[in-house]
């Protein structure tokens, strides 16, 4: 989806959208991380692109920051640290580890409100899920990132392919659809091709001494 005048534009290279939310973090595990939700206008962009939510929603929400700009505050900074709830479990999973129950229970109480909010509807000959949109609810944008996050942990066979970036200092989670199941990097345009360019690097400085 095409970006707005003067929005940031995201890169979804993950192959799902809860570990694309996952990876709104640059060098996440650098001394320094970059974040990349600094207000919830970034948040509305984020969701938008990503097509958590379509653009009629997306104006709802900036109208509704307008009115209430605290609470809007308060909805991204419960997405951040959903989302880094989100990032310890699937990367506990990635080395074997368990998950530990204090994030478990945040997601639940995420995913509590958005089965409330779930509902069907018809489409075509059939059906479909869909929300309910009364009223522009501040956290929207992430229940789309919860049910699908809850659908990936509860999937055996899609949940044994996540994995993590294989640069040390990215930190970003992907889901591999890959046929031998060997992807490394979380894209082969950034981190791949970095690690890449410092292979032929140190080839050509090992040749020179």
């Amino acid at each position: 989806m095409s970006t707005q005048v003067g929005e940031k534009t995201y890169k979804f290279t993950a192959g799902v959208l809860p570990l694309d939310f996952v990876n709104t973090v640059d060098w996440r595990l650098a001394d320094e991380p970059v974040e990349l939700l600094s207000d919830y206008g970034d948040l509305i962009s984020w969701g938008r692109q990503a097509g958590a939510i379509d653009a009629r929603m997306a104006g709802r929400l900036v109208r509704a920051v307008e009115k209430a700009p605290k609470a809007a505050l308060a909805a991204l900074r419960r997405a951040i640290v959903l989302r880094e709830a989100l990032f310890r479990i699937f990367s506990a999973r990635i080395g074997g580890r368990s998950a530990e129950a204090t994030d478990l229970e945040l997601v639940n109480a995420a995913l509590a409100e958005v089965l409330s909010m779930a509902r069907l509807r018809a489409a075509g000959a059939g059906f479909e899920w869909s929300w309910a949109e009364d009223q522009p609810n501040l956290n929207r944008v992430v229940w789309p990132v919860v049910y699908s996050a809850a659908d990936l942990l509860t999937s055996r066979d899609r949940l044994g392919r996540v994995g993590l970036c294989a640069d040390p200092l990215c930190g970003w989670v992907f889901l591999d659809t890959s046929r031998n199941g060997q992807r490394r990097w979380c894209s082969m345009d950034d981190c791949g091709n970095r690690a890449k360019a410092r292979r032929h690097y140190d080839r050509s400085k090992a040749r020179q001494t």
